[in-house]
C-alpha cells in the first residue's frame, strides 16, 4: 500500500465539474492498494499518516499532529502510484490492486479515518478526478508499507 500524503492549506476533488470533496487545512492523500494489501496494511498506514508530526509548532518545527491542528483529510484512491516503468516508456499497472480489492481496502481506509478524525472528505474510486490543491510547504511524504 502507497499513501502520498500532501500537507495542505486546501484542497478539492472535482467530478464532471462537482465538487464532491473538498478541505481546508490537511492532509490530502492519495491513495495505492495492490493485491497483497489487507486490512492490517491498512491500519498500520492510517496510524503513521495520523500520527506523522509534520505541522508546525509556535516555535516553527516540524512537532504537530493532524489531530493537534484539527486537521482534515481528503482521501483519494490512485492506483497509478504502482505504476512500473522498468520496461520501456508505457507504464505497467500489473501491480496495482485489483479494482474490487482495492475499492474494498479504499472504502475501509474511509470508514477508519472517520473513526478519528473529524472532517474526512473524499474522491470517488474509479472516476476521472480533477485535484486542485495548495500545497503547504510544500510538504509531502510517500508511505510505503514495504519499507514501514
Amino acid at each position: 500500500m502507497r499513501f502520498v500524503i500532501q500537507r495542505v492549506k486546501e484542497a478539492s476533488v472535482r467530478i464532471d465539474g462537482d465538487i464532491v470533496g473538498e478541505i481546508g487545512k490537511g492532509f490530502l492523500v492519495l491513495i495505492g492498494v495492490s493485491d497483497k494489501d489487507t486490512e492490517e496494511t491498512a491500519d498500520k498506514m492510517i496510524r503513521k499518516m495520523t500520527g506523522l508530526r509534520i505541522f508546525e509548532d509556535e516555535e516553527g518545527k516540524t512537532n504537530l499532529s493532524l489531530e493537534s491542528v484539527g486537521g482534515e483529510l481528503l482521501l483519494v484512491s490512485q492506483f497509478t502510484l504502482y505504476a512500473n516503468c522498468k520496461k520501456g516508456n508505457r507504464p505497467s499497472f500489473i501491480e496495482a490492486g485489483a479494482p474490487d480489492k482495492a475499492n474494498a481496502l479504499y472504502e475501509y481506509i474511509i470508514r477508519k479515518c472517520r473513526e478519528t478524525v473529524p472532517s474526512v472528505q473524499t474522491g470517488r474510486f474509479g472516476a476521472e478526478m480533477e485535484v486542485s490543491l495548495i500545497n503547504d510547504g510544500p510538504f509531502t511524504i510517500l508511505l510505503d508499507s514495504d519499507t514501514l
